[in-house]
């Protein structure tokens, strides 16, 4: 059993939803990812995603985008992200770690290289927007057998057909995307939300945790009362657009965002 597979089994029992913080990896400075992640955890968080720089990050919207930007500005590579996660494991051997990013550097670093890298790093699971289930077969089989989970994403377009498809692929959890659009998109059918989990539930019994446009406790709160765990990312990165130098005053004001979240979630299950 993963590492994701256990803490949704956790959460599960205890009956209590999963919040799962984005951030993109040497953003806004190199030194700061790796004391944010250990904030974050303290803050609530139960797994984290850890976004790998790109040049051309088409799924995201403008707040991520500059992330990027800022991330490889400073010249941040998917070897330094690694070097992170093996940093943040030295003192965190069990909050998971999913790792989203595009293609291009994980093909450029070759297959065998990237998942046996990610595996030595403390990796848990691998979320690449743009490869599809239908062609990643290659890649899947070696993360299976380093236990290393491939998540993909649902969306308010996604066919029964592909839901199946993505089914027999996902191992950990799935990722809805709550929203028609880039990440940050501001508005959220919650009406739509619901028909889509009464859908995807037909198709997978893994976790379903749903990201994009959750920006507040109280978006957290409706959403978590139909998913097994929230992601936030805009609204956290966007935090990331303020620094000036003041890497606490950064983390201070995540951990500050996420501490609300997670009290409002945790109402959820008490209700």
């Amino acid at each position: 059993m993963s590492r994701i597979e256990k803490r949704f089994e956790s959460l599960g029992k205890s009956g209590r939803k999963g919040l799962i913080p984005f951030i993109t990896a040497g953003d806004p400075v190199t030194d700061i990812t790796v004391p944010l992640m250990h904030a974050m955890v303290d803050a609530g968080a139960d797994l984290i995603e850890l976004g790998i720089p790109f040049s051309d990050p088409m799924a995201d919207g403008p707040v991520i985008q500059k992330a990027n930007q800022r991330a490889l500005a400073h010249g941040t590579s998917l070897h330094d992200v690694l070097d992170m996660v093996k940093q943040f494991r030295r003192k965190d051997a069990t909050t998971p770690v999913i790792f989203m990013g595009y293609l291009n550097p994980v093909e450029a670093m070759g297959y065998d290289e990237f998942v046996e890298a990610a595996q030595q790093a403390g990796i848990d699971g691998l979320l690449v927007v743009d490869l599809p289930p239908e062609e990643a077969g290659e890649l899947n089989e070696l993360l299976y057998q380093r236990d290393i989970d491939p998540v993909y994403l649902l969306s308010p377009t996604t066919t029964p057909q592909r839901m199946e498809i993505v089914s027999l692929e996902a191992r950990g959890f799935v990722y809805y995307v709550s929203i028609r659009g880039v990440t940050g998109s501001a508005e959220l059918d919650y009406d739509e939300i619901q028909q889509s989990f009464n859908e995807i539930r037909q198709h997978t019994r893994l976790p379903v945790g749903v990201g994009f446009g959750i920006n507040s406790p109280e978006r957290a709160v409706k959403i978590g009362q139909h998913a097994d765990a929230v992601v936030i990312g805009s609204a956290i990165v966007k935090m990331m657009e303020n620094y000036n130098g003041d890497k606490q005053r950064v983390i201070n004001a995540v951990s500050g965002f996420l501490h609300s979240v997670r009290d409002a979630l945790d109402a959820i299950s008490k209700s």
